[in-house]
This record gives structure tokens, sequence and C-alpha cells, in this order.
């Protein structure tokens, strides 16, 4: 039986209270005592300075120790956390925490920088995210708290601060939690209400499901805190089960995320499909196609002693320790997927979405169906808008425990997303027999970006086709990047007396204009200009399918 998420963090500091909870890789650590202490004192600092529950604290900053004890801090207090992407631009930054109506703003230093402060006039203050420093003030009623905030928690805390002491809020378990704004740019981003209920039963299907985790147990999380996935999955999961998580804090490269699985040998690891593709096919595929290999691996016996190799081999890069591999955000390579299945290799794919905090479907790595994300979650009840759901790919529908309340101050969005209490998700789906969902399109043609984040091409062509000489646009996605394909406006650069190669070369300039606006992980990496007009359907729309590999 689920219980309140603040109950459930709570319970965990108490149990393991000694053990280890917070690392960042290469640098400090904090048990889980530490932490209780760090958000007793955000507490007394919120209280001070006249924060109440209900009141939204935003955060903007890469993972961290420092940002998880903000995000607990506020959320056990029962405030409204809003984590916003540390890779949004200044102006989405300023309108986000703003639009959010934010009394406070937890934001690193580098992010700050970059910041006009003057945009903040609502706030109480800012804080550094490193240290909880004073970034800027608008009451001198912070800067004093901040200044005698050990002085405040000793006399709140006169002997000595024990488990005993650490109470949480349990506000209305349908009540607003969390606010997690889409990864769209400015405009576009929409804040999903999030409801303790949606943490709640995604925690719970944890804890039933992911039984193999145990106090102790390390974790790397590498996907950002400001999405749901690794809030809600990789973040608070594996801390109500007194896991050691570590925070990579810097760019997961290749490199960085090899030696944090050799370090901390994790049993689970939560990943988008960029990540297992890249190792998958720069440290196995080559090696299967060498011409002994495949001579090899037509030979009876011998092929299964070679995958058992493989397999082993793949096991220690990703640390030795895995039980399990889960797979989110977006389908996996399916060259990828055949051999992961060839070697029976732990791994699974699920389903998700922010509006579901995010979990819709899943299922452990020994009852998985090839090409399949799982079976719709506990707490949750699925419908497909088709004739016949198992062959005719029809929208899927959802509702439950894990759907959202809604987009703050946006109900237009609301409406549009929500019919009679069920979440119309945009993806195309069919569902087996078995109840195994096979998502078979996205109606919404998002783009899953390298570290999990949302990217939605409709935004980049608005942008695009407002350049000079562009006349239509479609952003795709080739091998991992995004690839602008444009017409441009010949006859208008006719007119002015401009060559096909005259306009190729405006269109790579107002490409390098574009990725100046852009944030990093949705910058155009290459163009296709093209000579023809798009394919359009009757209604002038373009025949997006036609473009997309």
């Amino acid at each position: 039986m689920e219980q309140h998420i603040n109950k459930y963090i709570e319970d965990s500091i108490r149990q393991n209270w000694e053990g280890l909870a917070l690392t960042d890789f290469k640098g400090v650590s904090y048990q889980y005592k530490d932490i209780a202490r760090k958000i007793a004192k955000l507490h007394i600092l919120f209280e001070h300075i006249g924060i109440k529950p209900g009141d939204k604290i935003a955060l903007c900053g890469r993972n961290s120790a420092q940002w998880a004890v903000a995000m607990f801090g506020a959320l056990t207090f029962g405030a409204i956390p809003v984590p916003i992407l540390h890779e949004f631009k200044p102006d989405n930054i300023h309108h986000l925490v703003n639009h959010c109506e934010a009394r406070l703003f937890f934001v690193d230093q580098a992010i700050w920088e970059n910041l006009d402060s003057s945009h903040f006039e609502k706030l109480i203050g800012v804080l550094q995210i490193s240290d909880y420093s004073v970034l800027m003030s608008n009451d001198s009623i912070l800067d004093d708290a901040r200044k005698h905030l050990n002085e405040l928690f000793g006399r709140k805390y006169p002997e000595r601060f024990t488990p005993d002491d650490v109470k949480y809020a349990t506000p209305d378990r349908n009540s607003l939690a969390i606010i997690n704004y889409t990864s769209g740019s400015m405009g576009f981003s929409k804040g999903v209400m999030v409801p303790y209920r949606a943490i709640e039963s995604n925690i719970q299907y944890g804890i039933e499901h992911l039984t193999f985790l145990k106090p102790g147990d390390g974790m790397v999380c590498m996907l950002p805190l400001a999405h749901m996935y690794g809030l809600v999955i990789e973040l608070i999961h594996t801390f109500v089960k007194g896991c050691h998580i570590y925070f990579l804090t810097r760019i997961p490269s290749p490199k960085v995320i090899m030696d944090a699985f050799a370090t901390v040998r994790p049993k689970l690891i939560i990943t988008v499909p960029l990540i297992i593709e890249k190792i998958i096919k720069t440290k196995v595929f080559p090696l299967l196609d060498k011409p002994l290999m495949k001579i090899l691996l037509r030979m009876p016996f011998v092929d299964d002693r070679l995958l058992g190799k493989i397999k082993e081999r793949l096991t220690i890069t990703f640390g030795g320790n895995l039980q399990q591999l889960i797979v989110g955000g977006a389908a996996l390579n399916k060259d990828v997927e055949k051999f992961l299945r060839r070697i029976d290799f732990p791994y699974t794919v699920g389903y998700g979405m922010t509006e579901c905090a995010p979990l819709i479907t899943y299922a452990p790595c020994d009852a998985t169906k090839e090409h399949s994300c799982g079976k719709i979650v506990d707490r949750m009840m699925a419908q497909i808008d088709s004739p016949d759901p198992e062959n005719i790919a029809g929208e899927l529908r959802v509702k439950g425990d894990n759907v959202m309340l809604g987009y703050f101050k946006n109900p237009e969005a609301t409406n549009a997303a929500m019919k009679d209490g069920w979440l119309l998700t945009g993806d195309l789906c069919t569902i087996d027999s078995d109840g195994f969902l096979f998502i078979r399109g996205r109606s919404k043609n998002m783009i899953l970006g390298p570290s999990g984040q949302n990217i939605y091409p409709e935004e980049i062509e608005q942008k695009l086709n407002n350049l000079p000489y562009v006349c239509e646009s479609l952003i795709v996605e080739e091998n991992h990047r995004l690839v602008a394909l444009v017409y441009p406006d010949i006859d208008n650069g006719t007119a002015q007396g401009l060559s096909f190669s005259d306009l190729e070369k405006l269109m790579q300039e107002n490409i390098t204009q574009l990725n100046k606006d852009l944030p990093g992980y949705s910058k155009i990496a290459d163009l296709k200009v093209l000579h023809e007009e798009f394919e359009k359907t009757p209604k002038r729309s373009i025949k997006r399918f036609l473009y997309q590999h």
C-alpha cells in the first residue's frame, strides 16, 4: 500500500541514518543523517523568510548532491519544487521562474552569471546551489536568516539532532507536488502539474517490482534531474530504498560514465537509448563484423560460448554487477535490441511521459517482448482509440494515479490533453492479447535529446521558417543528430538575382544564426537544401513521415 512520498523520504532517512546517501562523483559524500540536517536547515530558512506550504521554489543547475537536497528540502516542507533544465537559454529561465510564481530560486553560479537579476523582482531571493549562499536578495530577512542559519538551527535543536527530529509535511495526496516544465523553448514549455499521488504511485511501483535494490546499493544518476524520469525513478525511488546515489556533475561523456560504472558497480542502470546504443555500436558491433568472428558465430556450440564471452565483457563494461538495464524515453535501435536479446542481456524497455511522473508501461527483463515497451503499470488504465487495437494503431489514452492535474496556468492545453479524466498521450500504439504495448508512431513528432531532453521539431521549424529566403522546413533525426531539411524560396531568390548556390550559402548562414538561439541539445548538426518542395496532404500539411528515417 503506497504512502505519502514525504513519509517515504522520512522513513528512509531514519532507517538509513548512518548510510551513505548522495555523492558527487570524485567529490563530496553525504550520509543520510547529513541530508536530514541540511533539509532541517532549509526548512528553518524557509520559515524564517516567510515561505509557506504551496509556495513555489525553482531550481536550475546540473545534477549534484546539493541540487537533490534543495529538491528534497522544498518537497518535504510542503512547498512546490519547480525544476528547470539547466540547458535552457537565459530568456527561457527568466520566463519560467516568473511564470511559475517562484518565491525562491536555487541556481548554479555559472548559470546565474548569464541571467539578469532585474527579471526577478517578485522573488524573495536567489541562492547558489553549491553552498546555498545568497546571490541576490530582495528582502533583508533572507540575508539575516542565511547569516544566522547555524545559530537558528542550534536554537531549534539545542540537544543532538536525531532521527526522531525528522518529521515532514504530508499535504493531501491529490494536491500539487511538483511543476515540471517540458523541454520546449520559450512560449512552448508547458508546466506539468504533478500531484503527490503520481509520485507515490511511481515509487510504490519501483518498490514492488525492482525488489533487488537494497540499502547501500550504488546508483549512477545520469539523466537530468529536471526531468521526471531522472528525478523520480533515478533519484527519489532509489533514495527511499536507502541506496547510495552518485551524481556525475558534468556532461555524461562515455568515458565519465564508464569510469562511474566501474567505481559504483550498479545493480540497476536507467538510461536513454543513445547511451546503450553508443556502447554497443562502438565496443561490440565492430568486433562482430570481423570475418573470423562471423564464421565462428555460425558454428554450433562455439557461437554460444562466444556470445557468453561477449555478454560477460559487456556486463563488465557496466560495472560487473548489473541486474537490470532499463531503457526509456524512446525506442531502442532494432539491431541493438536484437543483439541484446541474442546474448540474453538483462535489459528492458519502458515507456512514460512527464504527464505521468513518468511511468506508463514496464515489464521486467525476464518477461519482455521484442520491440514492446512493456505492460501498463499498476494503478493505471489504458485504452487505444482504434477499432482493432491489436492490429490497427490508435492513440493511447491513460487514466489513473500517475496522471497529472493539468498544465499550470494553461487551461487550453489541459483541455486539449485531458478528456473525461483520460490523458491523450499523442502516441500511436497497438496492444497485443498479452497486454504488451507497442508504440507505432509519435503523433507529437517529439525527438529525444542526448540526455533525455524532449525536442519538439515544430518549434525549431517555426524559428527557421522566419529566416531569410526560407520557404519551408522540417527537422528530422538521423543517427542521433538533428538535420534541417530546407526548401528555399527559389522564386523570391531568382527575382533578387540569386542562384541556387547562393541560396544554399544563405541557408547555411541561417542555420548558424539559428543555432545561436537554440539550447545545446537541440542545435542543428546538418543541413540538406531541397530543390523541390515537400510532398503535401490535401490540407497542405507536409507529409512528415516521408522524410523521417
